[in-house]
């Protein structure tokens, strides 16, 4: 990569949606830490985006950041270019009775809560996951024991060159908490759930829901999520707290002491201090139990350069 792409100089081709320079990945991931991007794409529409993607030179790095809510961006920034779909890609509509589709852009809560007033069933789990129906996709995100790819029928596509293509869900192998794509280089535009009906305690359900995440969760904190994946018959939060890490902080990032899967960011806290912290639960993990936690959070870009 040439010197002006590494600075963030690069041209960028004309859009009609916001094109950010330089711009603090901290506001918009919700650690609320993490260095800049060259450039932060908001496109208008699904036609800027696809633009974008067609005339952008192939030599500047694409990275899909949803709500930031399952993402780490090092210290020292990421080249290139990332895209936050949230405004242009946020359609939600009925393609016929029982079949709802929902652009990547939508938020995962909105997706529950108009499944509960088209009464639908079968994603009112998505009402605690804070992310993009895009994000949920592209990990199979779940929450008090659904998940996302369990009602997708089919799922728009878009790749480096702004080509659009349908795909089968039978094309993506998909498992707890990971999908593989058939062409590593697609991003999730939309998807097809479908959805059985629901009994006339409309929304009901969802509240429930959110109540026990405020329970159980430090709900209105910077965080992630949940950083870890739950290993087989057990719980990382679980292990996490067997271990005495409640409460433990590198920095301002701390264990939370509501649920010892979260990381919370307490002040001003590095996403050094973070990726420190998620590397020393793993050790003292599997130290005391003989379990490797994988995280569930994706930590991209450049360390920064200490003096």
């Amino acid at each position: 990569m040439n010197a002006a792409m590494r600075q963030g100089r690069a041209e960028m081709p004309q859009v009609r949606g916001r094109m950010l320079r330089d711009e603090p990945m901290a506001a918009h991931c919700t650690w609320r830490a993490g260095g800049r991007v060259d450039w932060l794409f908001e496109p208008a529409d699904r036609e800027d985006l696809l633009q974008l993607l067609h005339e952008l030179d192939p030599a500047v790095p694409v990275t899909w950041i949803g709500l930031g809510s399952n993402l780490l961006v090092r210290d020292g920034g990421l080249r290139g270019v990332a895209i936050a779909p949230l405004k242009g890609l946020k359609r939600i509509e009925e393609v016929e009775p029982g079949l709802l589709r929902a652009e990547a852009g939508v938020s995962c809560a909105r997706l529950a809560r108009q499944c509960a007033a088209a009464e639908r069933s079968g994603l009112d789990f998505m009402a605690g996951i804070p992310g993009t129906v895009g994000g949920a996709l592209a990990m199979n995100a779940g929450a008090f024991g659904g998940e996302t790819w369990e009602r997708v029928e089919s799922v728009e596509t878009v790749d480096r060159n702004g080509e659009v293509r349908r795909r089968d869900r039978a094309e993506f192998k998909v498992a707890y908490r990971q999908v593989e794509k058939p062409v590593a280089e697609e991003w999730f535009l939309s998807a097809d759930f479908r959805l059985p009906p629901r009994g006339t305690d409309t929304g009901a359900e969802i509240q429930s829901l959110l109540q026990r995440r405020n329970q159980s969760q430090p709900v209105g904190l910077p965080s992630c999520g949940s950083v870890f994946r739950n290993p087989p018959g057990d719980h990382a939060a679980r292990l996490i707290e067997a271990c005495g890490l409640k409460g433990y902080c590198i920095g301002d990032a701390c264990v939370s002491e509501k649920h010892a899967n979260f990381i919370i960011n307490t002040g001003s806290a590095r996403a050094a201090d973070i990726e420190n912290l998620i590397q020393l639960l793993r050790d003292r993990v599997e130290q005391k139990f003989g379990i490797r936690l994988m995280p569930e959070v994706h930590i991209i870009g450049e360390a920064e350069e200490r003096s």
